[in-house]
């Protein structure tokens, strides 16, 4: 199953695709340490749509400060952050199969294989939507290198 969200209409503030400011295995923000700009990674399932967290509601997770809606979506993450966390931690699996690391961006993003990827552009997510399984595997086999070459 796919989902496919982020349409035209999510896309007020986007940035255009820009590989991560810093070397981080979990892409986050430079200035606030925010995971995935502050998007609630449970909401992209419960809800299929991308939600900000709430101040009140974070937990650090991986090396990075996640923000949740409510406390049901931080005890799930905090059970589980290996599926509700983005996959690749957060980096475009497009370019991650290409074993390039670009920060995805969270209005870009997708459910497949009930996992959350995030995408730093459009049209690498449609791109993943036509063949999901061949990117995912092409990202996996990438994903130990490039990962080593980030730091913790």
């Amino acid at each position: 199953m796919v989902v496919l969200a982020g349409l035209t209409g999510n896309v007020l503030g986007y940035a255009p695709s820009v590989r991560a400011a810093t070397t981080e295995r979990i892409v986050v923000n430079r200035f606030s340490g925010l995971a995935i700009n502050g998007f609630d990674p449970v909401a992209y399932f419960v809800e299929a749509r991308a939600v900000t967290g709430l101040p009140a509601f974070e937990a650090a997770n991986g090396g990075a400060i996640w923000r949740f809606r409510n406390e049901g979506n931080r005890a799930s993450f905090l059970a589980h952050p290996e599926i509700y966390g983005p996959q690749f931690g957060g980096y475009d699996p497009t370019d991650m199969a290409r074993g390039v690391a670009v920060a995805g961006n969270p209005r870009f993003w997708l459910i497949s294989g009930e996992r959350l990827y995030l995408f730093g552009r459009e049209p690498s997510r449609a791109a993943f939507a036509v063949d999901p399984e061949r990117f995912v595997h092409d990202a996996e086999e990438r994903w130990p290198g490039v990962r080593e070459g980030l730091a913790q």
